[in-house]
């Protein structure tokens, strides 16, 4: 075979194997695509418990082919830790931070407001989705970039446009995680370039991305794969989501991705499945990517549902005045379907319901509220609905009544 056509046949084989892939990636659906991606990114990974220079592997470490120095993983509602390494180490966050930057500006700010980018916003160092002074795009439009494309004069752009400057706003970032529980978290910037001052912990991170989302309009941004603005300087106008476990894990739903050379490679990603909602947390990771699918997987493992209450279940009543019929049973709206980690719930009921409530009443009305906690936590909460209906008295029949228990008949 002559030197020209081995290297026609190269340049055929190279074409041909990755088309051939994507014609068996595309025959394939949403799911199964993600989990034969997921599936390669394990097998390229070390099969073998991987040397990570200066990690300790405790001897009953569940994952050991996990590399990050810190790991956690958590089910979101209720804070429950399904596995963790070294999860209270403070550490650098790179730019998983600008999830407390997004949850400060969901907040606090309004979506629609037109932001004005700063020269100072415009010539933020690191990342960037290329604005320029003077440029005026919506704060939800900024946040898709900061959080999709990590842009730096992004979130610049947001801190400055909410609190006035990056330092306020940082004040704002470090209270709201304290508030959370974030205890050992502390921020400077918005962005998480690298600063001393600046630390999380995985832990901390997990509880703030869990909090997330609690709020309207967080998973939608952190889930988004692609989205195009006009304002995007790029002959396609569109914005792809550096977050790869939306394409590789089923249920993928976010969060944030992060890389300095302090902080090494982080990642915060979730996902939910059945109901269940997990966030887990890599710092300083080697393999990120497959760090992150071992942990979900092993968390989705660890973890069932139970039913705590089902709808239509009867847990109290109520008295009715202004109607013949003197009380109402009350019973829940909606079933309440919660995870258990070793078939134990440890999850608490309180019922809110009034001592007395107006006639007429119709079955189905509103009528009270049942809470569910974790650890002194609202996790869930459904209405008490009137089991049947209670109708007012006439005229005649009030004053009859109160006749009767004047005279004590």
């Amino acid at each position: 075979m002559n030197r020209n056509h081995r290297t026609s046949k190269a340049r055929w084989r190279r074409w041909l194997l990755p088309a051939v892939s994507c014609l068996l990636v595309l025959s394939l659906t949403a799911g199964e695509a993600a989990a034969a991606l997921a599936d390669d990114i394990i097998r390229k990974a070390p099969h073998n418990t991987p040397k990570v220079e200066g990690l300790v592997l405790s001897p009953d470490d569940a994952l050991p082919r996990v590399t990050a120095r810190s790991a956690v993983v958590m089910e979101a509602r209720t804070g429950r830790v399904l596995y963790e390494r070294n999860m209270n180490e403070r550490r650098f966050p790179a730019s998983t931070t600008k999830i407390m930057t997004l949850i400060i500006a969901l907040e606090r700010g309004n979506l629609d407001d037109v932001v004005t980018v700063s020269a100072h916003a415009a010539g933020t160092e690191g990342s960037t989705i290329w604005l320029a002074p003077g440029d005026k795009i919506t704060l939800r439009e900024l946040l898709y970039g900061m959080m999709l494309h990590s842009g730096n004069d992004a979130t610049v752009a947001v801190a400055e446009h909410i609190a006035g400057s990056v330092d306020a706003f940082a004040r704002l970032m470090t209270a709201k995680a304290k508030e959370l529980g974030a205890t050992d978290t502390h921020f400077v910037n918005a962005n998480g370039l690298p600063d001393d001052a600046h630390y999380t912990t995985a832990h901390d991170m997990a509880l703030i991305a869990s909090y997330g989302y609690s709020l309207p309009g967080f998973e939608e941004i952190v889930s988004t794969k692609e989205i195009t603005f006009p304002w995007v300087k790029d002959e396609t106008h569109r914005l792809r989501n550096e977050n790869q476990m939306l394409w590789l894990y089923e249920g993928g739903n976010g969060v944030k991705t992060g890389y300095t050379e302090a902080a090494g490679r982080c990642l915060v990603s979730a996902a939910k499945r059945d109901g269940i909602q997990l966030v887990a947390v890599v710092l300083d990771s080697n393999w990120m990517w497959n760090d992150s699918i071992l942990l979900l997987d092993y968390g989705f493992r660890q973890i069932d549902t139970v039913t705590v209450v089902k709808a239509g279940t009867k847990v109290g009543s109520c008295a009715v005045s202004g109607s013949g019929t003197r009380r109402i049973e009350a019973q829940a709206a909606e079933s309440i379907v919660l995870p258990v980690v070793d078939g134990k719930s440890g999850y608490t009921q309180e019922v809110s319901l009034p001592k007395a409530v107006k006639a007429p009443i119709q079955a189905g009305d509103t009528v009270g509220t049942l809470h569910v906690y974790y650890e002194g936590k609202e996790v869930a909460a459904t209405d008490l609905v009137a089991a049947a209906s209670a109708q007012r008295r006439s005229f005649f029949l009030t004053v009859w009544h109160g006749l009767r228990q004047l005279l004590g008949m």
